[in-house]
């Protein structure tokens, strides 16, 4: 990330949340647009799939103050997973994209993941569906972000990584 946010706003003003009984329903209904809908599952069913691994997946929910406006799931360390932090899923509701909290939301995880053992790199995967620009799709976010590309596939999407060493001079 070369060293300097990948937004324009303040991080300090999104935190992320635990996911229990209190927030659960309003978090539940966060949505993506209709173009992103091939790109990324909805909450409920993140959560659903979350429950049924063990260990689960690190979840939490993005808010901006006191409001919901993502989503964000983490394979933290699994061994059942191919890389030691995965960036499973994130999702900003739609009333909420483009403002800048998609990136205060990669800021907070890379973040949490230096301060995991062996947390130097966080690794996402993005669908491929013949057309890397095809409308909804996170690739160029991811890449503005400072994820690479590490040529390797995961099932039918391009693996992208984010270096989390320290830069040297």
């Amino acid at each position: 990330m070369s060293g300097k946010a990948c937004h324009d706003g303040n991080v300090d003003a999104v935190t992320l949340r635990g996911i229990d009984d209190n927030n659960r329903a309003s978090v539940e209904a966060l949505t993506v647009s209709p173009d992103h809908l091939r790109f990324v599952e909805s909450v409920p069913s993140s959560l659903e799939e979350a429950a049924t691994y063990d260990p689960p997946p690190w979840v939490r929910a993005l808010y901006h103050g006191e409001e919901p406006v993502g989503f964000i799931m983490l394979a933290d360390d699994d061994p059942t997973c191919p890389w030691r932090y995965y960036l499973w899923r994130l999702v900003v509701d739609t009333r909420f994209q483009r403002r800048g909290f998609g990136r205060a939301a990669i800021d907070h995880v890379a973040a949490y993941v230096r301060t995991r053992p062996g947390g130097d790199e966080l690794v996402t995967s993005v669908a491929y569906y013949g057309d890397e620009r095809d409308e909804g799709s996170p690739l160029d976010f991811y890449l503005r972000c400072g994820f690479e590309r590490t040529g390797e596939r995961h099932g039918p999407e391009i693996v992208l990584r984010l270096n989390l060493r320290p830069r040297t001079l």
